[in-house]
């Protein structure tokens, strides 16, 4: 039984909600009652037999959970209870922070509510439901058919094993459960929106609960101890939607330094607090934004007015103990200061909603990020729905995390196949595209990222071509856009279905590589096969070099962060450790920067050679 005694903020897997952070929440994580429904059978709380525990954030499917059942089931039930202390006005808010597929909630024995999409978030006022004090009961049912096609599954294989580029499945219970006390009257969300053209951040807050009069919401803007803008806005309508100009330094060194960029991520604190006629203080939270701006220009992608460069990682989000969930919030960070290290600038999280904690980090360490919809693989009217609907859920719970600079609603035409015949999944991929742009005009979309494009802002290429010659010939010439689109067709597909400007349109090699090596003698999945780590990383050096020197691309994106399951085509191996030094690694992305740097090339391919002759493995004093 779980005691409700208020979290501190250093859980093992952080505060859930990190851009509208309230004082008094509670975890629930920890051991629950557990059954797998294999038929789902069950429709009721009182007909499951608990026959397990299991440990919740961790889907069933992952040793971490206790459980480590991979098989077929269509359905589970979770089971824990906790003590409610005296009742104080307040509310109380159920919240989960991912549940796949359908969950049905049950409060003390009555149904709560119900949630459908298992990448983004619900929350249930539980507050009626709860008899206090006292022992109260939370049941969840999730139900996920593994042969459903239609739902946003990512990389969850419909097949037994995993197969090809295709994973173990995630069931149920798989980010953080928490409760939250409100009071009556509260801050229920937050957006925040930069614009350095008038500097200024856009801000929309909405307020919930029982309806009161003369409320004002005090909104104050800090770096440090530097106040940016103070101000105080009368709630019209149960909302306050306002620019908040921040006080211009003038000086463009001082602006520069208020600018979020990689090279200097500066985060700026928003607290609110929501106050009532007499001037009292009824709630208060904490957030957080940055001063950057996104576009594209001509052929480049254009951070905070100056081209930027992007050198990308896939990352797919799994770890080999947890899978989807992150073991820990320092797992997470981890992850992302490694890619830092390794000299990237960005990620493209790939078929995966993550969790708001990674945004967080990234957020704060700097780092850019791609956000890709997980995809279904039908097409018809229920798979539309679906992703649709999830989509949107998508964009209203991340669109403040200034770390996302681009959206991606589709990738390699799945769950839309047969794009170049079918006007209507043209359609289809054309509305996500406005839709996304009308919700968020503030970043680029790629409609379909890989090929087959039809409404996009960025070209993206999937090209695995493992000879970097041909990579360099490809992508080297002058006029490249004509012949590139009408002749070129990596992967077999077209690069683009419809006429339109594309010459004037940033080009990015949004997946190449996929370098193969596997320490061990178990068999694995790659595109290219290396068999030493010498020849993983002559290899990968090679590659780079060329790609890096392609001007005509505005960035690209490296297959990938780390070995997944039977892929082993990362740099890193799954547990995170590097396949070769970090720093050769940082040196192939960035290339030589000065004198000392090419020395360093130099003096890294002597030792490859040596090395090469010696048979021995290239050391790295990588430690964590």
């Amino acid at each position: 039984m779980k005691s409700l005694e208020p979290a501190t903020g250093l859980e093992s897997h952080g505060y859930p909600r990190p851009q509208l952070e309230r004082a008094e929440w509670f975890s629930l994580n920890g051991l629950w009652d557990f059954a797998i429904d294999r038929e789902a059978r069950w429709t009721a709380p009182e007909q499951v037999d608990w026959n397990a525990k299991i440990l919740v954030p961790f889907a069933p499917e992952s040793p971490a959970s206790g459980i480590g059942d991979t098989g077929f089931y269509k359905a589970c039930w979770y089971r824990c209870t906790f003590l409610m202390p005296e009742k104080d006005g307040k509310r109380l808010i159920l919240h989960f922070g991912a549940v796949d597929y359908q969950a049905t909630v049950w409060v003390n024995g009555s149904i709560a509510g119900r949630h459908e999409g298992g990448y983004t978030p619900f929350e249930i006022d539980i507050t009626d439901l709860v008899y206090g004090p006292g022992v109260q009961t939370i049941v969840v049912r999730a139900e996920d058919d593994p042969a459903d096609l239609c739902k946003p599954r990512g990389k969850q294989d419909w097949q037994l094993q995993p197969h090809g580029i295709w994973y173990y499945r995630t069931t149920g219970i798989w980010q953080t459960v928490w409760l939250e006390r409100v009071p009556a009257t509260h801050i229920a969300s937050l957006r925040l929106m930069p614009n350095t053209e008038r500097w200024e951040i856009g801000l929309e807050a909405k307020i919930a609960g029982e309806p009161q009069s003369g409320l004002r919401l005090a909104v104050k803007l800090r770096t440090g101890d530097r106040v940016l803008a103070e101000d105080v806005y009368t709630v019209l309508a149960g909302e306050v939607s306002r620019r908040v100009v921040l006080s211009d330094p003038g000086v463009d060194d001082s602006r520069n330094e208020l600018l979020w960029s990689p090279h200097s991520p500066t985060i700026i604190n928003v607290e609110l607090t929501l106050q009532n006629e007499a001037g009292e203080t009824i709630d208060h939270v904490r957030s957080y934004t940055a001063l950057r701006s996104i576009s594209i220009q001509g052929d480049r992608f254009v951070l905070n007015g100056r081209p930027c460069q992007l050198r990308m990682v896939l990352d797919q989000g799994y770890w080999p103990e947890s899978g989807l969930t992150p073991p820990c919030d320092a797992a997470l960070r981890r992850d992302i200061e490694l890619a830092k290290a390794m000299g990237f600038n960005g990620v493209r999280k790939h078929q995966k909603i993550e969790d708001p904690r990674y945004l967080y980090w990234a957020d704060h360490y700097g780092l850019l990020v791609w956000e890709e919809m997980p995809s279904a693989y039908r097409y018809n009217r229920q798979s539309i729905q679906r992703l649709t609907r999830e989509w949107l859920r998508v964009l209203e719970r991340d669109v403040s995390h200034p770390c996302i600079v681009a959206w991606v609603p589709f990738n390699e035409s799945w769950g839309v196949p047969d794009l170049p015949d079918s006007s209507a999944q043209r359609n289809y991929v054309r509305a996500l595209y406005y839709m996304t742009k009308t919700l968020d005009p503030t970043r680029p979309v790629i409609g379909n990222d890989g090929w087959e494009s039809v409404a996009t802002d960025i070209i993206g290429i999937h090209d695995y071509d493992d000879d970097p010659d041909r990579i360099g010939r490809r992508y080297g010439k002058e006029e490249l856009a004509p012949r590139l689109f009408k002749r070129e067709r990596p992967g077999g597909r077209l690069l683009v279905l419809e006429g339109g400007d594309h010459d004037s349109q940033p080009v990015v090699l949004s997946e190449f590589g996929g370098i193969a090596y596997c320490n061990s003698s178990g068999n694995g999945w790659g595109y290219t096969w290396c068999h030493t780590p010498e020849e993983f990383a002559e290899k990968f050096m090679d590659l780079l070099s060329v790609v890096r020197s392609l001007n005509v691309l505005a960035g690209f994106c490296y297959t990938q962060f780390t070995d997944t399951y039977q892929e082993v085509n990362g740099l890193l191996f799954a547990d995170r450790t590097p396949k070769i030094p970090i720093e050769d690694i940082r040196l192939a992305m960035e290339g030589p920067q000065c004198e000392h740097d090419q020395q360093v090339e130099w003096a890294w391919r002597e030792r490859l050679m040596e090395h090469q002759r010696q048979h021995i493995l290239v050391p790295h004093d990588y430690t964590r």
